[in-house]
């Protein structure tokens, strides 16, 4: 009878682990789709807002947008907030301030297919953070890794491994790098601190280091004409783009680790081609579909969740 139970408990154990697994998956899926639509968003309004207003208001929205659900809790841990301000303010500086002005930055020279083609490098670098932090991601993992990273290299490269990038893809890869660090470093969030609390806090500090910068563009630039070209996306990128998909990236690094979500990520040009063509009119070709579906067998091979049988104690 006590095998019984032990066996059990073991199985409960291995499906509760599964569960969340998948779970976590999902949650890097939400924020995988959400962002592709934030590219074509971005690059949308390239042309009637200057990149660095547009990311200042992205986050002044995004801080509304969650306010109701994570001011209270933010407050309740405002010591454990200040105790490890240095740390916020670091994650705050690559995942909020840096990468989301690159991005937006890049959406003046280059198409939106690309700059999701260009950020699906990133996961690389998350794999080789992973690794460095003495993660091992197995032989199939890594596989599907590589066999991911081919699709990307081949479909940035128009079907060769030949390089030509333009100035936008180039702050793409910057993008890539600065969201690669920033998921490294959710890693380290210390656990007593909530997602939300966290969440809204890099908001407020994402938006406080651009003040500076906004205050100069404004003077330089001008402001923008708010109309429904620059609300509209603004919106969407400001309340799903950040809030939502931030809380569910943030949540699926916790579960699952940066590795194995950057993998899903690697499904973002698929779906950043699809809104692209569907709102921009970007079209995808036959050497383009190929490397899709060797970006979507690397993310099948890579983010599948072993199942390990239950150990029977004796």
């Amino acid at each position: 009878m006590d095998r019984v139970r032990t066996v059990s408990h073991g199985s409960t154990t291995a499906t509760g682990k599964k569960g969340a697994a998948g779970l976590g998956v999902l949650l890097a899926l939400l924020a995988t789709v959400v962002w592709s639509g934030s590219f074509v968003a971005t690059r949308g309004m390239a042309d009637h807002v200057p990149p660095v207003q547009a990311v200042f208001w992205r986050w002044i929205i995004a801080t509304l947008a969650v306010a109701p659900f994570a001011a209270r809790q933010a407050w309740q841990q405002r010591a454990l907030i200040r105790e490890h301000l240095g740390y916020i303010a670091l994650a705050t500086l690559f995942g909020v301030t840096l990468y989301n002005t690159l991005v937006h930055q890049a959406g003046l020279t280059t198409s939106a297919s690309n700059m999701g083609m260009i950020m699906a490098a990133s996961p690389v670098v998350m794999a080789l953070y992973a690794r460095l932090g003495g993660e091992r991601l197995g032989a199939r993992r890594t596989f599907g890794l590589l066999l991911a990273a081919l699709g990307v290299l081949l479909l940035v490269g128009d079907g060769s491994l030949g390089f030509d990038f333009g100035a936008g893809d180039l702050w793409m890869f910057g993008a890539a790098l600065s969201f690669a660090t920033y998921s490294a470093l959710l890693k380290r969030k210390p656990a007593e601190i909530g997602g939300l609390a966290f969440l809204i806090t890099t908001f407020v500090l994402g938006a406080l280091m651009l003040a500076p910068a906004y205050a100069v563009s404004v003077a330089v630039q001008g402001g923008f004409e708010v109309s429904a070209t620059t609300a509209g996306p603004l919106l969407y990128v400001g309340v799903f783009s950040s809030a939502v998909a931030f809380f569910a990236w943030n949540k699926a690094v916790s579960v699952i680790g940066a590795a194995r979500a950057g993998v899903v990520y690697y499904l973002q040009p698929v779906c950043v081609a699809g809104l692209g063509l569907l709102f921009l009119g970007e079209r995808t070709g036959p050497a383009q579909l190929l490397c899709m579906a060797l970006i979507l067998g690397g993310v099948g091979l890579g983010s599948a969740v072993p199942v390990r049988p239950a150990s029977v104690r004796r």
